[in-house]
């Protein structure tokens, strides 16, 4: 494709994301489905500039602000974003109306591009670093002085990480047979099980991915499922499973000796992880009971004491995936966070007496504000004397150092270089005061 056939796409995907009711990616996914003619590298060009655009979402809007553009159409938006962030000299030039280029642009659109601050230093610091304004508080408060870093860190792409099935091998073995497949990794910091692409990679045709020997997930959500510490034999809930990443990872760690009940709401996508189940080798130990299903509940409130492990990985506002999902900072494509608060603690409240006395509950969430995260615990703590906080030094599995000090696992971009994510062990006390 020529660039300016590119340009008419990513105006086309832009115009289509906007209007769209569904989260970006699965609309570009279904957009690239239909276009099969796009080759790899035109397919890789479009979604990258799409991307960035919406990560300079703030910054666009501030700067086209300025000239004043209050309502900045998909176009001027690309326009402005060429000029200053990908400082093309004369964007206009790819505007030239043929057959394959978008319409020509227009005189008034000349003149807000001549009205453009030529950079945006300008702009506050909310705006600077893509900050929403209804999460402002609570993200100022969470990092303090390092709002600027953190913040910063939020608004690149993520890393590729991939998790090793650990029945299948160690991870040298893994990095090894990746690198016959051309597909250079480096070993993840903390996670015993990771594995973190070089650049870029297709996975799709390695020996690795398609004998269900590695997963691709971010190193973050892996150290969820090794706060979990499972063990071969164990009864272990994953009650959020899904689409089923933690799920394998705790399979992969039991060995595929024991048991695991993956529930989730969603019965569509727990039949998706069905199918990951069975390429990662480990459906054997893994029973499926969707939540929307009134027999799973009910059978969900006779397990009193039954499991060793409960992971509860609540929905959340998903401030902790901006990296990977930049369009979530502006779009909510479900509850709000006032609204999903009651949810995680009534989620909490249902899941309390499932584990046994000396078994863990860990509750975790992609999320970087307080008060869904540290707030909850100290909620479910003072009505649950059973449960006691533990240290991650103490719980974390032998031969692992925890990411954090302390009794919470707090997990950012810029110190981690993972997505966002929170984590709490609850261990229930062998003494029962319930």
């Amino acid at each position: 494709m020529i660039i300016s056939a590119r340009m008419l796409a990513v105006l086309d995907l832009l115009e289509r994301t906007q209007k769209s009711p569904i989260p970006m990616d699965l609309t570009i996914g279904d957009y690239m489905r239909n276009r099969r003619y796009i080759g790899s590298k035109d397919r890789t060009d479009i979604v990258e500039r799409i991307y960035g655009i919406v990560r300079h979402h703030a910054r666009l809007n501030w700067a086209l602000e300025q000239a004043g553009v209050t309502v900045p159409s998909a176009r001027i938006k690309l326009l402005a974003y060429l000029l200053l962030v990908e400082g093309r000299e004369d964007p206009t030039v790819y505007f030239d109306g043929t057959k394959y280029a978008p319409p020509q642009v227009t005189q008034d659109e000349i003149d807000v591009l001549h009205r453009l601050p030529k950079n945006f230093d300008a702009a506050p610091s909310d705006v600077l670093f893509e900050c929403p304004a209804n999460y402002s508080a609570s993200l100022h408060a969470y990092f303090g002085k390092d709002f600027d870093v953190e913040m910063e860190a939020l608004c690149h792409g993520a890393t590729l990480d991939l998790r090793i099935n650990c029945v299948a091998g160690d991870r040298e073995k893994m990095k090894e047979s990746l690198e016959k497949d051309k597909v250079e990794t480096d070993l993840t910091p903390y996670s015993p099980w990771g594995l973190r692409a070089k650049g870029k990679a297709f996975l799709g045709e390695t020996k690795a991915f398609r004998s269900g020997h590695i997963e691709i997930q971010d190193e973050g959500s892996q150290l969820i499922a090794l706060a979990c510490d499972v063990q071969p034999g164990m009864q272990v809930l994953d009650y959020c499973a899904g689409g089923g990443g933690k799920t394998l990872a705790l399979a992969s760690a039991m060995r595929v000796k024991g048991r695991i009940v993956a529930m989730d709401l969603e019965e569509a996508r727990l039949a998706k992880a069905k199918t990951r189940f069975k390429r990662a080798k480990v459906s054997d130990i893994i029973e499926t009971r969707p939540l929307s299903d009134e027999k799973s509940r009910k059978w969900l409130r006779r397990q009193k004491q039954s499991f060793d492990v409960a992971l509860v990985d609540v929905p959340c506002s998903g401030t902790g995936t901006w990296r990977r999902n930049p369009d979530t900072r502006w779009r909510n494509y479900g509850p709000s966070v006032e609204e999903i608060i009651p949810v995680q603690a009534d989620i909490l409240e249902r899941v309390a007496g499932v584990v046994k006395p000396g078994g863990r509950l860990v509750y975790a969430t992609c999320s970087l504000l307080p008060e869904e995260n540290e707030q909850q615990i100290e909620k479910f703590l003072a009505g649950h004397p059973e449960y006691e906080l533990a240290d991650l030094q103490d719980v974390w599995p032998e031969g692992c150092k925890p990411p954090c000090e302390g009794k919470y696992m707090r997990l950012t971009p810029k110190r981690h270089n993972t997505d966002g994510f929170f984590a709490a062990v609850l261990i229930r006390k062998d003494d029962d005061l319930e």
